[in-house]
């Protein structure tokens, strides 16, 4: 199936004249700089004409997306519901009903057979509304309560609104431009909340009561240094409530208990440099995950009425190659989330007695997070289960008994076989030498001789894993023939620590060298070669498709890029936006010249040159307060000025939505059946009947 390459957007780039010129650090002009306007007529003129342009680019292709979402919407249950979780007396679920579009949060008291209560209805809540996102969802300590907050934009200001469960009214009580981050106190009328700044950093924590005026709630923490944010939680034992200040490489937390609500917060260990550590509440002690003297992480234990460091002490010390990555702690026993062998794996502390157990699965390779029992004093914890060919799982296992209960399996309709497909795991060798994990799925019985159209993700940043999981709306790849693979690039956090280090700051070009060796190995092995190859990355993935497109742009065919953080220099070097100063310790401060010099040299939109780029989908949310609607578009009008061949540039851009792209799940998989028609049309991969 052949796209046109050019449209009638072509004219206006041709035409306008940039409204803005504004200069780079090295003096060169930027042409492009204009589109930063977002109440400029001229940039959202601009916006449509891309978005028209998009659509007649991608005419060809109206019947096969309608076939993919249909494909798509015909293997998801979608009057379905979550595992239940008891707690307080209450049955507590969500779940969804076909053709809606947003969860609803419901609960039954003492029975699953007891009548329902709907405390939260997401479909009625976005009536009107082109976007609806639930930010946070916190019930009261007394269950009487629940806090919600809206966000109908995607710009992630929210609104907090309380609802009183016994009569289902909303209180008067409303707090605007809100951000994540919430904890009741155990009097069930004071809570506290999160507030970001100007550039959308989380900053300050305030007090509210019930009843009272907006102006008269209290500012407990400010935090002045640009690099950290604040947020807010309280434990699962319900007896403290945990503030804490983290950068990039650094973190300070305070408590408060919860009875309490108008005491003073007090510190649990004064920041340091490089330092990160994350508290919760086991009886009479702090439970502490802390970098300090273990790169990888160890877990320490404080006394609560003296926890600062020179009283903590040991409860399971750093190993070699094991990353302890998150905690779940109950009365008796802490889960442990770690990584270790590129796994995301789930280990048991026994407090009483020290002993360390590893969560037993079936599978070879796979990824499993605590999940959410909310009980403290319950020896059952719940974890979720998945891997590349097995649907989700929640799973309740008995930390003292070891058996386990599955609770809930995703189902797939349409008849899924997983027998029909295998995983493996290669090794790509990367220009340093350093071996790069890429984990593969297909159907079997696929030939190795290159002809195999593939597509290859990554991400590679801020120590986030790309971890191998289920997605149903992957089959629609997978029944075509496709090999879809992810390169699980330094910069992430599979590996460990040192993963991440030698993916940041002046290694960053480590996480693209890694991805253009893992395309080469899939071409080596026969999966594929470069006129059957894709790749797909979003945000911070979205710069890594723009670096590999600069670096090596005849090695693929195709390139999908969402909201992508491609004018890292110009962004970078704006401190007025946001995320940009709590981002130096992750990319880097490009006031400094060598971190200048070395931003300058990978960011995509700076390094756009004539060459026959892949064919490349970019998209962009006018709403995205984390990376700018203006970077992909900018990029896109770049690259169509020294672009060579004619394969097709398209922006599409979600004029009502944020950095996570449409908000209603039918609208996300219309997303999903476009960018696969993309692909599939410049891959000329089979269109099933």
């Amino acid at each position: 199936m052949e796209l046109p390459v050019r449209g009638p957007v072509e004219a206006p780039f041709a035409a306008r004249r940039p409204a803005v010129l504004e200069k780079h650090g090295d003096r060169r002009l930027d042409p492009y700089y204009w589109l930063r306007q977002r109440a400029n007529p001229e940039v959202l003129a601009h916006l449509a004409a891309e978005n028209e342009y998009a659509d007649f680019v991608m005419e060809p292709t109206r019947l096969l997306q309608e076939q993919l979402y249909s494909e798509i919407v015909g293997r998801i249950q979608q009057t379905d519901q979550t595992a239940p979780s008891f707690f307080k007396g209450y049955w507590h679920y969500t779940r969804t009903v076909e053709g809606l579009d947003y969860e609803i949060h419901c609960r039954r008291l003492g029975s699953m057979d007891a009548p329902e209560e709907i405390e939260l209805d997401g479909n009625v809540l976005a009536d009107g509304h082109e976007y609806f996102d639930l930010g946070f969802v916190e019930r009261s300590p007394d269950e009487n309560l629940i806090a919600y907050a809206v966000d109908f934009s995607g710009n992630e200001l929210h609104q907090l609104r309380i609802r009183d469960l016994r009569t289902h009214d909303d209180l008067e009580d409303v707090l605007e431009k809100v951000y994540y981050g919430f904890a009741w106190a155990a009097d069930n009328r004071t809570f506290f909340y999160v507030r970001p700044d100007g550039s959308m950093r989380p900053y300050q924590v305030w007090r509210h009561v019930l009843g009272t005026p907006e102006d008269e709630d209290t500012l407990v923490l400010q935090e002045d240094d640009e690099r950290f944010e604040l947020s807010v939680e309280l434990t699962k034992s319900e007896r403290y409530i945990i503030f804490s200040s983290t950068s990039q490489i650094t973190s300070e937390s305070w408590f408060l208990p919860s009875d309490d609500p108008t005491g003073e917060p007090r510190s649990i260990e004064a920041r340091r440099s490089g330092v990160e550590y994350s508290v919760d509440h086991q009886g009479d002690r702090f439970v502490i995950l802390t970098n300090d003297g273990a790169r990888n992480f160890r877990l320490v234990a404080a006394p609560l009425d003296n926890p600062g460091r020179d009283q903590w002490t040991e409860l399971v010390a750093e190993r070699p190659g094991v990353r302890l990555n998150a905690t779940d702690v109950h009365i008796n026993h802490v889960v442990l989330g770690q990584r270790s062998d590129g796994l995301q794996r789930l280990e048991v502390l026994d407090c009483r007695t020290g002993e360390l157990h590893l969560v037993e699965q079936a599978d070879s390779a796979y990824t499993a997070y605590a999940g959410a029992n909310p009980v403290y004093e319950s020896a059952v914890m719940r974890f979720y289960y998945t891997s590349l060919t097995a649907p989700w799982s929640a799973i309740d296992y008995d930390m003292e008994t070891r058996e386990r209960t599955v609770v809930k399996e995703q189902p797939v309709r349409g008849g899924y076989d997983r027998g029909e497909y295998e995983t493996d795991r290669l090794w790509a060798t990367s220009r340093d030498g350093v071996r790069v994990p890429v984990s593969i799925v297909h159907r079997k019985g696929i030939p190795l001789d290159g002809s195999n159209p593939t597509l290859l993700y990554g991400y590679g940043a801020y120590e986030l894993p790309s971890d191998p999981m289920f997605d149903a709306a992957r089959l629609s790849l997978l029944d075509r023939g496709f090999v879809f693979a992810i390169a699980h690039v330094r910069g992430g956090g599979e590996l460990g620590r040192e993963w991440y280090e030698d993916g940041k700051f002046l290694k960053k070009t480590n996480t693209f060298h890694d991805f253009v060796a893992s395309a080469k190995e899939l071409v080596v092995r026969g999966y594929t070669d470069p006129n059957h190859l894709a790749i797909r990355g979003r945000s911070a993935g979205g710069l890594l498709i723009g670096a590999v497109l600069n670096e090596c742009p005849q090695l693929f065919a195709c390139a999908v890029a969402q909201v992508p953080f491609v004018d890292a220099l110009t962004t970078m070097l704006d401190e007025s936006l946001p995320l940009t100063v709590n981002e130096y310790e992750e990319w880097g401060n490009p006031n400094d010249v060598e971190y200048y010099e070395y931003i300058k040299s990978y960011s995509p939109y700076d390094n756009v040159a004539p060459a026959e780029y892949p064919a490349l989908l970019a998209t962009a949310g006018l709403n995205d307060p984390r990376v700018p609607y203006w970077e992909p578009t900018k990029w896109v009008a770049k690259l169509r000025t020294v672009a060579q061949g004619e394969r097709p540039i398209i922006l599409k851009t979600q004029m009502g939505a944020g950095h996570s792209g449409p908000s209603g799940r039918y609208e996300s998989w219309r997303e999903e059946a476009f960018v696969m028609a993309f692909v599939l049309a410049q891959l000329e991969a089979p269109v099933l009947t």
